[in-house]
């Protein structure tokens, strides 16, 4: 009887978080036109507890797809504007002295939010870059040797510019191996741009947008994903995808456990958007060129002259599926 009654509730807790995830592809589907894949990958970036990187051309809507994403989450939000000339106090804050108190105190920077849309981050100096790095992996800042614990949820979702524009500096490899997906947007179709230009004749969709769940909520939502069963062999696939990286004749830098991790945990993700509590093979041959192929770091001296997302998507064709027949 009891065993029937955990059942129900996480049957509940799975029916729940399923259309909470489906609501918030549909309210940012409202401003971003005809993109729903790209979506829904910044959707699964978000119910896994990580962070988002949207690399693309200016102008394709990569700084409206972070903020719709923000305003569909009910929780605190800040931009940062990354330039050249920023500093690393410019987004962690400073310390500050206070003459009334005689005491120095922090004055929190714009990091310090539930939701930071990080807008051109490639703009910025590597040392600006770096400043992100423990906030996102660690969920906390340390400024003048005091720790500042990051509020929860934290997610950082940020945007760059492909490198060979100008004024872009390069995101260090430890940096990009902290967000657990990359996308792109692309350019609409003629249908879509089409929309796009009827949606805003009078004013932005992203005014009227509203939330689809509170941080409270979303905690949850991240919570009921890791109950998301994955099979032993859905699991042995993970870690051959990411060994097979590992001994790739053209890649100087294969796939760390920290990305065969957020595979797992995005593959999890991904099914319950698509309306189960199970993994399949599947999600993670779709999770597995955005999750894994910015993390490659390409060997310059190989005769190989493939790219990180050609290499993936070789490896998911020619390696065995677990379940498929002849295995």
């Amino acid at each position: 009887m009891e065993s029937s009654s955990v059942t129900s509730r996480l049957d509940r807790s799975f029916s729940w978080a399923h259309r909470s995830a489906s609501g918030i592809v549909d309210n940012v589907s409202r401003v971003i036109v005809g993109k729903t894949e790209a979506i829904k990958l910044a959707v699964v970036a978000m119910m896994s507890g990580g962070h988002l990187l949207i690399e693309d051309a200016p102008g394709v809507g990569k700084t409206m797809l972070a903020r719709a994403l923000a305003r569909s989450l009910e929780c605190s939000f800040k931009r940062i504007q990354f330039t050249p000339d920023m500093l690393p106090g410019d987004i962690t804050g400073t310390t500050v002295y206070n003459q009334k108190s005689g005491d120095f105190e922090f004055r929190p920077g714009p990091v310090m939010a539930q939701v930071v849309l990080a807008d051109e981050i490639n703009r910025a100096t590597p040392k600006v870059q770096s400043a992100l790095l423990e906030c996102m992996e660690e969920r906390q800042i340390s400024v003048d040797g005091v720790t500042h614990p990051m509020p929860a949820p934290f997610h950082v979702l940020a945007t760059q510019n492909p490198i060979e524009y100008e004024g872009t500096f390069p995101l260090p490899e430890t940096q990009l191996d902290r967000f657990t997906l990359r996308l792109s947007l692309g350019f609409p179709d003629a249908s879509g741009e089409l929309t796009i230009l009827e949606n805003q004749r009078h004013h932005h969709p992203i005014e009227n947008l509203g939330p689809v769940i509170h941080a409270e909520e979303l905690l949850t939502l991240q919570s009921t994903v890791k109950n998301v069963f994955v099979d032993r062999l859905v699991s042995e696939y993970i870690v051959a995808i990411a060994g097979a990286t590992r001994k790739h004749a053209a890649l100087y830098l294969g796939v760390s456990p920290r990305g065969s991790l957020a595979l797992y945990r995005t593959a999890q993700a991904h099914a319950l958007l698509e309306g189960r509590d199970f993994v399949l093979p599947d999600d993670v041959k779709a999770l597995a060129v955005p999750v894994l192929a910015h993390r490659l770091v390409l060997d310059p001296s190989s005769a190989h002259k493939t790219g990180s997302r050609d290499i993936i998507g070789d490896l998911i064709a020619t390696l065995p599926v677990p379940g498929a027949s002849g295995r």
